[in-house]
């Protein structure tokens, strides 16, 4: 029996110049000499997986452009190399510190997708959210990419700031689109524990605002020509992100880098946040096995975050048994209340029914 092959990999650079107020991802403050011992523990666990050419790759934190020239030419020397050089290399990057020197050195490694957080248009929102960059910058940052060959780019963009109204997402929504890009991940404002925001008693949006908000989202980028394939992702034809389909897709990857998740051999697994740990070579702090139920659960967690949802026929070849006739009585409530479909031998969840994913989901597992 052929062996299965992993063909891709996240890797996590925590380092950030500075902290934005609603951000719970694992961060530091940007010091070079904690960076440099970084990549140095780093590439100790990346050649502990002893990995083969890869399909995609995917260099997310923090802000990996945070890093300077010399220490993003030594992540991407020791990263490119794994490339198979025929699928998606992405790296994230932030407007203020994406400089042309350090654009040559992504083109020249081989990378061929970039990510970049714009948030939003609105200059006192930036400053609101403790972003350092000015919609100005953005301008600059996305015509730089394309002066160095750059056309597969993503902007992020986050809409439910307080007191935000429609005219400004429209706005928002009018300055990304002014850039054809061909990718646009669109998410609310989470405001988690630990945040800057959570500490100063702001919150997020109420559910009926959030679900006014999305719609008009959704109208508004499938009028321009973007199909939302993934609950808050949008792309053109066939810009679809490879190595997030990945998970989406329940696909096992390689994770490294500071408090990484990974899922690996049936097992997933997440790094430590403690970049003392790290360095010490204490990688990986939780594991998971994942038996024949979970699998079950987290192919519906994933997949059913797709607008195409998945086969069901794949589903029988994998777990061996019918889903339709398994939940029938609920997926018939389900469709009678116009919140699922099943089209071309698949089953996935109506705009109605993504709203209320997690609910459907637990009916399901």
């Amino acid at each position: 029996m052929k062996e299965k092959r992993i063909n891709s990999l996240y890797l996590h650079i925590p380092f950030c110049e500075h902290l934005c107020e609603y951000c719970d991802f694992t961060k530091l403050y940007y010091r070079e000499d904690w960076a440099n011992q970084y990549l140095d523990h780093l590439f100790t666990e990346i050649d502990q997986y002893h990995l083969d050419k890869l399909h995609t790759i995917y260099i997310g934190g923090g802000t990996p452009t945070a890093l300077n020239e010399a220490q993003l030419k030594r992540l991407l020397e020791k990263v490119s190399p794994f490339f198979d050089g025929s699928g998606e290399f992405t790296c994230e990057a932030n407007p203020e510190n994406l400089t042309d020197e350090k654009l040559k050195l992504l083109k020249h490694y081989g990378v061929n997708r970039l990510s970049i957080g714009l948030q939003t248009a609105n200059n006192q929102r930036l400053e609101q959210i403790g972003r350092h960059h000015r919609y100005e910058d953005v301008i600059t940052c996305v015509q730089n990419m394309r002066k160095h060959g750059f056309n597969n780019i993503n902007l992020d963009l986050m809409y439910g700031f307080p007191g935000e109204t429609i005219d400004e997402l429209k706005t928002d929504l009018e300055f990304i689109l002014s850039f054809d890009v061909p990718h646009v991940s669109i998410y609310s404002l989470i405001v988690e524990p630990g945040s800057l925001f959570y500490n100063k008693k702001i919150r997020e949006q109420n559910q009926d605002d959030s679900r006014l908000f999305y719609d008009y989202i959704l109208s508004f980028m499938r009028e321009h020509g973007y199909e939302r394939y993934e609950i808050s992702n949008f792309a053109k034809p066939g810009f679809e992100s490879k190595h997030n389909l990945t998970y989406w897709h329940n696909e096992e990857y390689y994770g490294v880098g500071l408090g990484a998740s990974g899922y690996i051999d049936n097992i997933r697994y997440t790094n430590t946040k403690s970049l003392k740990s790290y360095l010490e070579d204490h990688f990986i702090q939780e594991k998971e096995e994942i038996d024949a139920k979970l699998k079950k659960e987290y192919f519906l967690i994933t997949n059913l975050r797709l607008a195409k949802g998945f086969s069901l026929a794949k589903y029988k070849k994998e777990f061996k048994e019918d889903f339709l006739e398994l939940h029938q009585a609920k997926i018939n409530e389900f469709i009678e209340q116009k919140l699922v479909r099943i089209e071309d031998g698949n089953f996935l969840f109506s705009d109605d029914g993504l709203m209320v994913m997690d609910r459907l989901i637990l009916e399901l597992i």
